[in-house]
């Protein structure tokens, strides 16, 4: 059966969370950072959830607080992001305080949903390319995410790694890259960017790393023994189950177009 189950509820949960999330990053700004934030904070609260952390409403304050900080440092520019590194140690600090294995995962937890929201603003606050990027970003992951699925089930073969995701192949991931890549490409195309064809590479990175996110994540579930992040989302279970291989991605995005261009993160990543 090429279509399963959960197809439906996935449809139908992408053509209303897409829209909302294109029209804000078109928007920009504080309707944008705030989007980020609150992703985040239900990233880091599914996090805490799933490894099972005491004093969630504590780890979700501290966390949120630094979250929120560094965005509002990174918004009003490099002096403010000096003063907020302190901040992040000190909230660190008490996050760790009182013993190290539990207060580690909150930790990890604090930078995994940070990490989300830092790199999309980042990406978009760049004035010239910014948007462009956040589409491009967009774009791939997506265009991943469904010809993974439609490549996995129509040609079937081999599993990717049948322990960590039993449903995921090697014919699946291969198509999830190749149409990524076309979609990367063609979003350059179409903002007027002459480099497309040039910006192929960083597009496959950003889909290959998309899919090692998801399965970052699925071996987090099976290391503590649950099928899904939350329930918040039909079809796919929590925020985090729909994120994962967007924050990957982002990551690399924006370490791409910081190493190539740090006063231009986005024009660094598109224009090669």
């Amino acid at each position: 059966m090429i279509i399963g189950a959960d197809f439906l509820p996935r449809l139908g949960s992408a053509l209303v969370l897409g829209p909302l999330v294109i029209g804000a990053a078109a928007w920009g700004g504080r309707p944008f950072v705030l989007l980020c934030f609150l992703a985040s904070l239900m990233l880091l609260q599914e996090w805490a959830r799933m490894v099972c952390l005491p004093r969630l409403p504590g780890i979700l304050a501290l966390g949120g607080g630094g979250i929120a900080c560094a965005l509002f440092a990174l918004v009003a520019g490099p002096p403010m992001l000096t003063l907020a590194l302190p901040a992040g140690a000190l909230a660190a600090a008490l996050i760790l305080r009182g013993g190290l294995t539990p207060r580690l995962w909150a930790l990890l937890g604090v930078l995994y949903a940070g990490a989300l929201a830092f790199s999309l603003t980042l990406l978009r606050l760049d004035l010239g390319f910014g948007l462009v990027a956040i589409i491009w970003l967009l774009a791939v992951v997506w265009t991943t995410d469904i010809a993974a699925y439609f490549c996995g089930r129509l040609i079937g073969g081999p599993k990717l790694w049948p322990r960590v995701s039993p449903n995921k192949t090697w014919s699946g991931a291969l198509g999830g890259v190749m149409f990524a890549v076309g979609a990367g490409m063609l979003t350059v195309w179409l903002a007027g960017i002459e480099s497309s064809l040039l910006a192929a590479p960083a597009a496959f990175a950003a889909s290959a790393c998309s899919q090692a996110g998801d399965l970052f994540e699925s071996s987090m579930k099976r290391r503590f023994g649950v099928k899904d992040s939350g329930h918040l989302i039909p079809g796919h279970g929590g925020l985090m189950d729909r994120l994962d291989g967007l924050v990957a991605a982002a990551v690399l995005a924006c370490l791409i177009g910081l190493a190539r261009d740090p006063a231009s993160p986005a024009a660094g990543l598109l224009v090669w």
